[in-house]
């Protein structure tokens, strides 16, 4: 049974496109932990706690906090790029503030359901898990697919 394992395990792992999608989820997770952090301070520096008032804003922040993060992080480990780092993060921005409009439009769909805060917060996030791996793969970094 181990022998079984072990080949399935050698067979997913040769694959280039899963690791590449397995490490893009666990700088995924990093990046989500960069926005949940950021998120939670700013919430609770509202000291009228208005957040309704400002929490595309504060949403935003931290979204495109763990963007940054994400960027650097897939650049030199999840696909290993040497291309022109401006380009890519150019790419990488463009296809950040795609999956923030989708994450925007999502919280402005569920909160009537989950109120203002971390319910909201994390459907909105995983809203565009699948399309912001995809978009980077085959377009911000294609010259390592």
């Amino acid at each position: 049974m181990s022998q079984v394992r072990s080949s399935l395990f050698e067979r997913v792992t040769q694959r280039r496109g899963l690791r590449q999608f397995i490490k893009f989820g666990i700088v995924g997770a990093s990046g989500f932990i960069v926005n949940l952090v950021i998120f939670t301070v700013l919430q609770r520096l509202d000291p009228n706690h208005t957040v309704a008032v400002h929490y595309y804003v504060i949403y935003s922040i931290a979204f495109l906090s763990g963007g940054v993060s994400n960027y650097f992080l897939n650049r030199m480990w999840t696909f290993r790029s040497s291309a022109h780092a401006g380009r890519e993060g150019a790419q990488f921005l463009t296809v950040s503030l795609v999956a923030l409009a989708v994450g925007l439009l999502v919280s402005y769909l569920a909160q009537p359901y989950l109120g203002h805060g971390h319910k909201t917060w994390f459907v909105s996030v995983c809203a565009g898990i699948f399309v912001n791996f995809f978009i980077n793969k085959y377009w911000t970094f294609r010259e390592v697919v």
